[in-house]
């Protein structure tokens, strides 16, 4: 499947190892794997946006203490709010699985678009690295500054828009 589920099911201790033999039981505990590589690639992503937003708090003082930077705030604060919103929602989506009395059952298909909107949001991560660094040079040359914003600003409303198309796959799936 992937590299991290991979991990997590190589690192559980013997006892699954042996439960595993009883049947039935194999499934219950692939569930509970992929809640725990869920739970990992959430809080992996949130920790990386949290500390991304912290670059653009930074960005935003380094802009603030320059001459007519006062008249940027409300575009970055804007863009501020935004990651912090994508942030939060990452930090607290639900699991990318259905437990045993689910009432909404996720299948192998839906669980393939769901890692692949999980794998979209470390992409998102990256991207806003590559803005980041846009607005910085911009705020050190003191040129395109506006631009910068609104590209930080588009991201991360295409990123809030990414974790609700996966929210939907995960609430939209029928009962099974």
């Amino acid at each position: 499947m992937s590299e991290l589920y991979d991990r997590i099911i190589a690192e559980r201790g013997a006892m699954p190892k042996i439960v595993e033999r009883i049947p039935g039981f194999t499934g219950y505990l692939d569930l509970a794997a992929r809640r725990a590589a869920d739970r990992m690639i959430r809080e992996h992503v949130a920790g990386e946006i949290g500390q991304r937003i912290q670059r653009l708090v930074a960005a935003q003082k380094r802009l603030l203490d320059r001459e007519g930077g006062l008249a940027y705030m409300s575009a970055m604060e804007s863009a501020r709010a935004q990651w912090q919103t994508f942030h939060d929602r990452v930090a607290s989506a639900a699991p990318g699985y259905s437990g045993f009395f689910a009432l909404n059952r996720i299948d192998a298909h839906d669980l393939e678009s769901i890692y692949s909107f999980d794998e979209a949001l470390i992409r998102y991560t990256e991207q806003f690295d590559g803005a980041l660094a846009t607005l910085d040079e911009a705020v050190a040359a003191e040129s395109e500054v506006r631009p910068a914003i609104q590209g930080l600003e588009r991201l991360a409303v295409e990123a809030n828009e990414a974790l609700s198309l996966r929210e939907n796959v995960i609430t939209g799936v029928t009962n099974k």
